[in-house]
């Protein structure tokens, strides 16, 4: 059986602060395992340098978050069966992934605010919203507040992800637990490398300025990483057992995050509000996609047949997941 402990420390000099692992900027997590007893304790320490750079009690907050994930993660199963992460794959096969498109696509949180993005090329309304939003700034007070908070709640979503991530159930023994976490933590960490990769290519190459006069303007880096995170966690939150009640107001809870991330970015004038709409939608459909494709959360076997089309007419096989 696997028991964890969650150990926070303040750091006060720089030389004395010797960690391996980064886990975001400011906060290092050194995990271990100690036995005693027949009973493994999976401890994770995390050090909260003073050198960080940034403030106590944002600093704080997200320590508090990961402790908190890190003490409450199951390691039992999901209702399947498997662990979380067990069954990600890099070989879901060609149905797999044309369903995985199919289903990202048509997800309203993708279509929804492409949809919106296009509406508001009408009648000049795009550049009218952020001419009022950055006037006025009828939420942050002043751009500076709207620049500061968009990043803090991209960070935040950031946390949510990774706490998600780590209360994940994931199985019973420490070697099993610590494979599927790597697996599963590889295809969403993946998925969010292609993002970004997507995001600056359009950045370079659809030459929109920003409403301040700066260049890179669509699509917004800052929603489309919000959105990301949230689909993630939404989606390993899933796995915890909550009630349907809890669920939707996580879910909830999630989007108002990611769109104050990305009302911030319109009043803080980086961004015009269908660059927001577009990054939200590329979010959303990178986040369904690699959860349908890759992570394999609804496979309830470790085995599959699968039918692959070939030149000669089809091939079938059964894959094994590992």
């Amino acid at each position: 059986m696997i028991k964890k402990s969650v150990i926070v420390g303040y750091v006060l000099s720089r030389r004395s602060f010797r960690a391996p692992q980064s886990v975001i900027p400011g906060l290092q997590a050194c995990p271990g395992m100690i036995e005693a007893g027949g009973i493994q304790w999976l401890s994770i320490k995390l050090w909260i340098p003073a050198f960080a750079g940034m403030t106590n009690l944002r600093t704080l907050l997200y320590a508090l978050v990961i402790a908190s994930s890190c003490l409450l993660s199951a390691c039992g199963t999901m209702p399947n069966g498997r662990g979380w992460g067990q069954d990600a794959t890099l070989a879901p096969g060609w149905d797999r992934l044309g369903q995985a498109a199919w289903n990202a696509a048509r997800s309203p949180a993708t279509w929804g605010p492409a949809a919106g993005a296009l509406a508001l090329q009408i009648d000049n309304a795009d550049r009218n919203v952020v001419e009022w939003a950055a006037r006025e700034n009828p939420v942050f007070s002043s751009r500076k507040n709207a620049s500061r908070m968009s990043d803090y709640l991209l960070d935040a979503s950031g946390v949510i992800w990774v706490a998600s991530m780590a209360a994940a159930p994931s199985g019973d023994r420490l070697g099993e637990w610590s494979i599927a976490k790597a697996k599963g933590a590889g295809v969403q960490t993946g998925a969010g490398i292609l993002k970004r990769a997507t995001v600056g290519f359009l950045k370079q190459n659809t030459g929109r300025s920003r409403p301040d006069g700066g260049q890179g303007s669509f699509p917004s880096a800052h929603a489309s990483g919000a959105a990301l995170y949230a689909t993630f966690a939404a989606a390993n939150g899933e796995t915890l057992g909550w009630s349907r009640g809890a669920v939707t107001a996580s879910n909830i809870g999630l989007g108002a995050v990611t769109a104050a991330t990305a009302w911030a970015r319109v009043e803080a004038n980086f961004h015009y509000p269908s660059d927001v709409l577009g990054g939200i939608a590329i979010g959303r459909f990178f986040g369904v996609f690699f959860t349908d494709a890759f992570l394999g959360l609804d496979n309830p076997r470790n085995a599959m047949v699968l039918l692959e089309p070939s030149r000669e007419g089809a091939v079938a096989l059964v894959r094994f997941n590992f």
